[in-house]
């Protein structure tokens, strides 16, 4: 996803502290009021239909600045991933064999998210074996919400 980060802190002591928190800017701000409800949603344009992400004003394909989110059904694949070694940022060194996934939706195969593979939506980043990752693999979203009020979309293995 294309927000900015910030350094935050996620105060579960098994995830650490100092995680990097998405910071919406006014044209993503809805992807993340959407995720804090638990929805899975995309910008798509109002004049030619066509999603888009990351979210920006004008439509790529047909300039249009009319847009509207539109639900998906949250499932997808894994298109690729990354287990970091070593961590760039001391938070993420004690959670070792945590990874990052890049993952492209069932409903919009050219729409891909990143995110993690977790057990489930509130356990640890490193809480899916590294074994277990494959490209393929089929996934649908969840939704955790960090201590500071942020609700980022994770992903769980549909076939544990």
């Amino acid at each position: 996803m294309s927000p900015s980060v910030t350094s935050g802190t996620d105060n579960r002591p098994d995830s650490g502290s100092g995680l990097l928190l998405p910071v919406a800017d006014d044209d993503g701000a809805p992807f993340w009021e959407y995720a804090a409800k638990g929805e899975l949603r995309i910008q798509a344009c109002s004049g030619c239909h066509e999603l888009r992400f990351p979210p920006r004003p004008c439509c790529p394909h047909c300039q249009s600045f009319a847009a509207h989110w539109q639900r998906m059904s949250g499932r997808g694949r894994i298109w690729s991933y990354v287990l970091p070694h070593p961590p760039l940022l001391p938070a993420y060194a004690a959670l070792p064999g945590y990874n990052a996934i890049v993952v492209e939706l069932a409903d919009a195969p050219r729409i891909r998210l990143v995110g993690n593979l977790v057990a489930d939506a509130d356990a640890p980043l490193n809480s899916v074996a590294p074994a277990r990752l494959r490209i393929g693999a089929p996934v649908k979203a969840a939704f955790h919400t960090m201590p500071q009020g942020v609700t980022v979309p994770r992903w769980l293995l549909e076939r544990p």
